[in-house]
């Protein structure tokens, strides 16, 4: 297993987990985070023994956005190269949160603590958040004259509704585990001794299936907002005759024929 300084990646079966490591500064992504991320999680997609994921961070805090020493030397720049920076900053955190969001594998995110601007997208970007009954979370951009720049205009609606997120981003208001269950912005709680081992358990149930099938679903599944019905129904059947050759589809075919066959005999 690789080793990384801005986070930790370990491996228990088929769960991976991705821990931000940076408690010192509240878990802030910073460029070098950034990279080592984008490397794990290419690791993670490539290989085929691990079949979920689950991001979570050391300390007290999930991940408390940007990285305040990066805002500063944005801001520090000439005038004249403020704009162009800013944007190469954002292909970077789009091109990490994009390999998260679409990494072929079931992903978890465990929010332990304060999960605020970027790291409320982040969490959000993953298929599941499960959070700490002493977690929050906050789209906090507009307190810093900013909008949701790490996916948060895209994932958050789909999560709350429309007129909710606007409400959670206009306000930049600060959302407990309770409320945050209850709109739908996360998937479960949990008591925070117990967060990363019922992440981690929950990621091993859903590694138990064909992760080929799994993987198609999910490419589909975070289209379908954007499809017609016809597309959708196109994309599926172009899935579907993938998982007809699959060695998962043959086996688990063989298998139940074999049990078929095995209660005729029993009944006979």
């Amino acid at each position: 297993m690789k080793t990384y300084d801005a986070i930790i990646l370990t491996t228990d079966g088929p769960v991976a987990t991705m821990t931000l490591n940076r408690p010192q500064a509240r878990n802030a992504i910073d460029d070098a985070m950034r990279y080592e991320m984008l490397d794990a999680l290419d690791h993670v997609a490539k290989e085929e023994s691990i079949r979920a994921l689950v991001v979570t961070g050391s300390g007290k805090g999930f991940c408390s956005g940007g990285d305040v020493k990066g805002m500063q030397q944005r801001l520090s720049a000439p005038q004249g190269m403020i704009g162009i920076n800013g944007w190469r900053r954002q292909h970077r955190t789009h091109h990490m949160l994009s390999a998260l969001h679409t990494l072929p594998k079931p992903t978890i995110a465990a929010v332990n603590g304060a999960a605020t601007g970027l790291g409320c997208d982040l969490a959000l970007c993953c298929d599941f958040v499960i959070a700490s009954e002493a977690a929050m979370l906050a789209m906090s951009y507009v307190l810093r004259g900013l909008i949701p720049d790490g996916g948060g205009l895209y994932f958050l609606p789909r999560r709350v509704g429309l007129s909710r997120a606007k409400e959670l981003i206009f306000s930049g208001r600060t959302v407990q585990p309770e409320e945050a269950l209850r709109i739908g912005m996360i998937d479960r709680v949990a008591a925070p001794e117990a967060l990363v081992a019922e992440a981690q358990g929950w990621a091993a149930e859903l590694s138990k299936n064909a992760p080929g099938a799994v993987a198609l679903s999910k490419t589909i599944l975070d289209q379908s907002f954007e499809l017609s019905m016809e597309q959708v129904f196109s994309l599926g059947s172009q899935a579907q005759a993938i998982c007809y050759s699959s060695q998962d589809h043959l086996d688990s075919v063989a298998a139940f024929l074999e049990r078929s066959a095995k209660r005729k005999e029993g009944s006979s």
